[in-house]
């Protein structure tokens, strides 16, 4: 079906807090989505289908077309870059900060310095934008361990209530952005196939507005 609307969804905390919006915006699954193990799903709706993948890979598959459209937190669009996107809406859900954080009254050395995050491209501009020479090392979980082990002097990473880095001695720093998830289109299905996207933004934008 050419008009057929796929919208991509993050697993997790995000999917948990993006159904109840869907709901109410009149798109539910065909099928309890915490009970399966499918990736796509069909729903009330006959031409929306939803595809449930990681949170890193959404904005490739809204970018590339695979999805026409998606929910996808802010920090994953800052590290992906948003080309080819529109980001419509921002849904007001999963909420927290993208910060830096280091060792509590430890300070950070002169010069060169090492941070670990797995968001490396807004580490690298976060330094650009700061004048900070620093070695950018990837990791994918974890982050508050690296300093601990004198692998990095600071990390870059996501801070809701800030108890993780306590309970491993560390105090949040720079606040880099705030973060919650946003409603993002492929910028040629939203041409394609707009006024069916239209309803569907319309729609969302209502439950996000009855929802706060």
């Amino acid at each position: 079906m050419d008009q057929e609307i796929i919208i991509a969804l993050t697993k997790g905390r995000i999917l948990k807090e993006t159904l109840p919006l869907l709901a109410a915006a009149g798109i539910e699954p065909a099928e309890d989505i915490s009970q399966s193990r499918k990736l796509i799903f069909e729903t009330n709706q006959p031409d929306v289908r939803l595809l449930v993948i990681r949170g890193s890979d959404v904005p490739t598959y809204v970018q590339h077309g695979a999805a026409d459209m998606g929910v996808s937190g802010k920090d994953m669009l800052l590290e992906a870059g948003g080309a080819d996107l529109y980001e419509p809406l921002d849904l007001n859900i999963s909420k927290c900060r993208l910060m830096t954080a280091a060792m509590v009254d430890r300070a950070l050395p002169k010069g060169r310095i090492r941070i670990a995050t797995k968001f490396t491209n807004i580490a690298k501009q976060y330094c650009a934008q700061r004048g900070i020479q620093a070695d950018i090392i990837k990791l994918y979980g974890a982050m508050e361990l690296a300093p601990i082990m004198d692998l990095a002097d600071m990390i870059v990473d996501i801070v809701d209530t800030g108890n993780t880095l306590r309970a491993n001695g560390m105090e949040p720093r720079d606040l880099i952005a705030d973060i919650s998830s946003r409603l993002v289109v492929n910028r040629a299905a939203m041409k394609r196939k707009n006024q069916r996207i239209k309803q569907l933004i319309e729609s969302l934008r209502q439950a996000v507005e009855a929802a706060k």
